[in-house]
């Protein structure tokens, strides 16, 4: 119903604010279409006609579907050079995929414009932190909490809920009542740390939403004290990013996204970084798709699950759902015990406590939520 080739049965738009919305999803989806005739002129390679098409965009449609345009302009009309002057930055919507294209040219991008890509990487930082932050300090703390139950614990720190199955043989009848023999409750963490997280991501091309969550994660962790969280990204190489935790923007910009992956290389250069195997969390987010040694990979995860560790390796954390992955990977890995899925940014926080709390996470992944 939309487009030049409606145009013959249904007319074109009668109102001003009409034309301009068609006008505007003209200039990007009628853009080599054989049908659209001389309507079609694209948005070309002009920077001032690409940023007033960005205004026309953020005026006439909402948000979300802003978002989805910029995307499809710079897929379809390859305008990727164009994300490189400070102009057209200010003029673009920030989302996660933005962030993931100007990571992507990261190495190319002119002094001039290395600021107001930080600007709009920054914002897009700052959205996933007030969705994510305060839900992953709660679940992560809870599931530390409820590590360090105590037989003796102060009344306030009582799970009375455990405390009461624990003792329904002691139920009394007569008074309708259990009295408990044994009291089960929290432990109060000290600000020592007591367990540590390893998060290793894939920085290959496709896993660029994926970089940009899990890096902002692993910033929220890193500032709780009873966690030692260490990050490190790679792709054939592996690059520790542990020292720019406190400042998550400096994390994406020490990325590189795209380039080949070597899975065992970022699986031994982590294990390194693990000091209390029974005590560890590993998380390796990556698509599975090998070029380095699999066999040595896969003996690798072994050799982690038997020392104590838990993993979890996660296909995709982004709100995409399940990517392309290497399936024989992903089973190679589910028959060590180690299942591999998806999981968006915000059922993440629940996984971390799930993890945390040695909880089946293979069957926590399958119930639906």
């Amino acid at each position: 119903m939309l487009g030049a080739a409606a145009e013959s049965e249904l007319g074109t738009p009668g109102g001003q604010s009409d034309q301009a919305m068609d006008r505007a999803l003209a200039a990007l989806y009628d853009s080599g279409d054989p049908t659209s005739g001389p309507r079609s002129g694209g948005l070309g390679a002009s920077a001032p006609r690409v940023a007033r098409w960005l205004g026309d965009i953020r005026t006439y449609f909402p948000t979300s579907v802003v978002e989805i345009m910029q995307r499809d302009a710079v897929e379809r009309l390859d305008l990727t050079q164009l994300l490189l002057e400070p102009e057209l930055l200010e003029a673009v919507e920030p989302d996660v995929h933005l962030v993931g294209t100007l990571l992507s040219l990261n190495g190319v991008i002119p002094e001039t414009t290395r600021a107001t890509a930080r600007t709009v990487v920054a914002a897009v930082v700052k959205q996933i932190e007030e969705r994510i932050a305060a839900k992953t300090v709660a679940a992560v703390s809870g599931a530390l909490n409820r590590a360090a139950r105590i037989a003796r614990p102060r009344h306030r720190d009582i799970d009375w809920d455990r405390t009461i199955r624990a003792n329904l043989a002691h139920y009394l009848p007569e008074h309708r009542t259990v009295v408990p023999q044994r009291l089960i409750g929290y432990g109060r963490r000290s600000q020592a740390v007591h367990r540590e997280v390893v998060l290793a991501i894939d920085q290959s091309g496709s896993m660029a939403a994926s970089v940009v969550y899990a890096s902002v994660f692993g910033a929220v962790l890193a500032s709780m004290r009873s966690l030692r969280t260490s990050l490190v990204v790679f792709d054939t190489e592996v690059v520790d990013l542990t020292e720019h935790l406190d400042d998550p923007v400096d994390v994406l910009f020490g990325t590189q996204l795209g380039g080949g992956t070597d899975i065992n290389r970022a699986i031994a250069y982590s294990q390194s970084l693990i000091t209390k195997p029974t005590d560890t969390l590993f998380v390796l987010i990556s698509d599975l798709y090998e070029g380095g040694v699999r066999e040595e990979m896969l003996r690798r995860v072994r050799a982690m699950t038997e020392a104590g560790v838990q993993v979890l390796v996660l296909l995709a954390l982004s709100d995409e759902g399940a990517p392309s992955y290497d399936h024989d990977n992903a089973a190679a890995l589910a028959a060590l015990g180690v299942p591999a899925f998806a999981c968006t940014p915000d059922h993440f926080p629940d996984l971390l406590a799930a993890a945390l709390d040695r909880k089946d996470v293979s069957r926590w992944a399958g119930t639906p939520r």
